[in-house]
């Protein structure tokens, strides 16, 4: 593919802190700009989730729903359902990769913190339902032994396994959708 064939789009972002009025009228001055989406800002400087939510959604209710919307910076695995059900199309976040770099690791069945002694000799897959390259080829005990050698292997196979896991969570999402849409129909 050559550097014609890409296709970008500009997002103008919607701030206003945590202030609903300052968020609504930027979102209304953003509308002029008829961008192919919109990015909502400013949610992840460590205000409670609740009131970063609650943004979303005043912002996420006057943004046309025929462009993306795409929230910066938010998503801890739990909480990417109710970013979709407010509307976003679209999220980013280092916590994948932070929080792997860090020790925390997501799974199905919640977070396990790989330095724990608890895992020094579990020879168990990291999530046994997962199929990722970490979850197919290491135990959590070679993994707890990466992390507290300090070794660079730990860190992209952790990163490796957080960022399939938002995937997972992603389609189980979509799929949802799909189901829901397919009954209702």
């Amino acid at each position: 593919m050559n550097r014609m064939d890409t296709r970008h789009a500009l997002f103008p972002i919607v701030q206003g802190s945590m202030f609903p009025d300052l968020r609504r009228e930027c979102a209304q001055a953003m509308l002029e700009l008829d961008a192919e989406g919109y990015a909502i800002g400013g949610l992840s400087v460590g205000e409670p989730r609740p009131l970063s939510l609650e943004m979303v959604a005043t912002t996420e209710a006057i943004l046309p729903r025929t462009r993306p919307r795409y929230a910066m910076g938010v998503g801890m695995p739990e909480e990417l359902a109710e970013y979709v059900a407010l509307g976003v199309d679209m999220m980013d976040c280092v916590l994948p990769s932070r929080n792997a770099r860090n020790g925390c690791l997501f799974t199905s069945q919640g977070r396990v913190i790989i330095k724990h002694a608890r895992y020094k000799d579990d020879a168990r897959p990291l999530d046994p339902a997962c199929t990722c390259y970490t979850c197919a080829h290491y135990s959590r005990a070679y993994l707890r032994h990466l992390y507290l050698a300090g070794e660079m292997l730990y860190a992209m196979l952790a990163t490796r396994h957080n960022i399939r896991r938002y995937l997972d969570i992603m389609r189980e999402i979509r799929d949802a959708i799909v189901s829901e849409h397919i009954l209702s129909t």
